[in-house]
């Protein structure tokens, strides 16, 4: 009898977590974590030694190594001959980084989730790891560690999730470039930086996600990508919450992993299948700090807005990059940009927060609307989302149906609009006039639409 109590108890055990193989016919079989579909908005953050230059982006070393005429320029005017790229590790100070602070202003901005670049592909670390000997944060530089420091804020000043990006591969590690010369039939490079570190980053810092970038051409099994996953869903100490992404070796973007990324800036602008999310940036054209920039490089709050809007409508999630500065800082205009979508989302966060994309995505009456919806007491409320204040006192909107029990009415603003239903479809809302003081927003309004006939 006890024999057989034990056996049901295993049984029922093993039932309640299932596990993967390290394949992706397994790993793909894995739901994604609830929290991050719901989540929507999320914040990145690419930091590194390349933010001492803060010229020509997060790829100033490789750029410098291929001889690339602006790099080569603003090396021979501004330093040494003799100056090497590591010679920046020891500018990379930190001095200012307050992670209290990082944690309020992306408390402020509304977003549910953060990605911090724990190494990007210059290989240099920005936590204390056993596996970079003189190329990390504690050995160099900010001699602290960066990602430990901000895990602790993160976690303790806010509810936001937490997520670790890591490159695969580093531009001029000669071992790297070994396995790289030998068509990648060897591993020595996997075996001995890339996944120690990654086995490493888990199990220190517990994220719950993790962003994956940079194969360089080399496959999935090189490196060895689909055990770590297997571990990481398995037996690591985030199995049953963390969430990973798309990019564990050459031909897996848009195919295999949690959610896809499939290109940096991916925006589809339609419904899609997988769950998705669109990694950009607040400056139009880099990820990290640049010294140089001018007002017209930044993303207006308007564009912002917009990008946010169509990919949650599409069903995507929103990760916003900021560069903070090489001695810690958030610039303004990144903070400026982060508080204005958090003083939005304050008003209109009830159409993006755990929506999903409505039957149609924008409408085709009046350009710039686009919808969410989401489960309600009475059935499923969709949120016209209007990029552009309505003129003339009237909304049209050709796709929702109204019948007698449909009410409208605006985020943030009391009571009920009026509306007309068409004919056979569509309705035009009668948008008062609003005191400009009684506005709820200054951008992107939000109409919400219950009882609809199509919902």
């Amino acid at each position: 009898m006890a024999g057989l109590l034990l056996f049901t108890l295993l049984t029922v055990t093993l039932a309640a977590g299932a596990r993967y193989d390290p394949t992706w016919e397994s790993l793909d079989q894995r739901p994604l974590p609830a929290w991050y579909d719901e989540a929507k908005f999320g914040i990145f953050l690419h930091w590194g030694v390349f933010s001492v230059p803060s010229f020509a982006g997060a790829w100033f070393q490789e750029y410098w190594r291929q001889n690339r005429a602006d790099v080569v320029e603003f090396m021979k005017k501004n330093y040494r001959p003799d100056f090497t790229y590591a010679d920046f590790a020891a500018q990379f100070t930190a001095e200012f980084y307050n992670p209290d602070e990082w944690a309020e202003i992306f408390n402020a901005s509304g977003a549910r989730y953060v990605v911090l670049t724990t190494k990007h592909h210059e290989g240099f670390c920005n936590w204390p790891t056993k596996h970079s000997f003189n190329w990390n944060a504690m050995d160099v530089g900010p001699h602290r560690d960066l990602v430990g420091d901000l895990a602790k804020s993160i976690r303790k000043k806010t509810t936001i999730k937490f997520g670790l990006y890591h490159s695969l591969f580093e531009f001029v590690n000669p071992i790297f470039l070994q396995d790289k010369k030998n068509g990648f039939k060897t591993q020595d490079f996997v075996k001995y930086k890339t996944m120690p570190e990654l086995y490493e980053l888990v199990n220190l810092y517990k994220p719950d996600i993790v962003w994956s970038d940079g194969d360089l051409g080399a496959s999935y099994t090189y490196w060895n990508s689909t055990e770590f996953l297997a571990w990481l869903y398995n037996d690591s100490p985030v199995k049953d919450t963390v969430v990973t992404n798309d990019r564990w070796g050459k031909g897996t973007a848009c195919k295999h992993g949690g959610f896809y990324t499939c290109t940096d800036r991916y925006n589809p602008g339609v419904a899609q299948k997988h769950k998705f999310e669109d990694a950009t940036t607040i400056h139009k054209t880099h990820w990290g700090f640049i010294r140089n920039a001018k007002l017209s490089d930044f993303h207006t709050i308007e564009e912002l807005l917009t990008e946010l809007v169509t990919v949650v409508s599409c069903g995507g999630n929103f990760l916003l990059n900021a560069g903070p500065t090489r001695d810690g800082i958030i610039s303004p205009i990144f903070e400026e940009r982060f508080r204005q979508i958090g003083q939005w989302l304050k008003v209109n966060g009830d159409a993006i927060y755990k929506t999903r994309p409505w039957t149609s995505q924008n409408d085709t009456a009046t350009p710039g609307v686009w919808y969410t919806s989401k489960k309600s007491a009475t059935g499923i409320s969709v949120y016209a989302i209007a990029l552009s204040w309505p003129k003339g006192g009237k909304l049209e909107l050709a796709v929702p149906q109204a019948g007698t029990a449909t009410t409208v009415t605006l985020l943030g603003y009391p009571g009920h609009f009026d509306f007309q239903a068409g004919a056979t479809s569509g309705m035009t809302i009668t948008v008062p006039a609003i005191p400009a003081d009684r506005m709820p927003c200054q951008w992107a309004w939000v109409f919400r639409l219950d009882n609809l006939k199509n919902q």
